[in-house]
């Protein structure tokens, strides 16, 4: 875990957004005390290709099909028809 002021903070915030992209845990200080952890966020989702759809596809193969709609279903479940 790497601590630095604000001061040092403001200096080197180019190089403490690396680190924290990095994983490495980036604590911000002020009079000693911790108030800010830099962190990354979640990464971008990546786009979906076609081989992820083929995949998709080949994984679907002999499956049968739902012989209730999601909509019927739910109706039902919360009519308590349910059996």
């Amino acid at each position: 875990m790497s601590t630095y002021s604000v001061a040092e903070a403001k200096a080197k915030l180019s190089a403490l957004i690396n680190e924290a992209m990095e994983g490495k845990s980036v604590v911000i200080t002020r009079h000693g005390q911790p108030v800010v952890e830099l962190r990354a966020t979640a990464a971008v989702p990546r786009r979906i290709t076609q081989a992820d759809l083929d995949w998709l596809a080949e994984r679907r193969k002999g499956l049968t099909p739902a012989k209730i709609d999601a909509t019927t279903l739910l109706s039902k479940m919360r009519d308590e028809d349910w059996k």
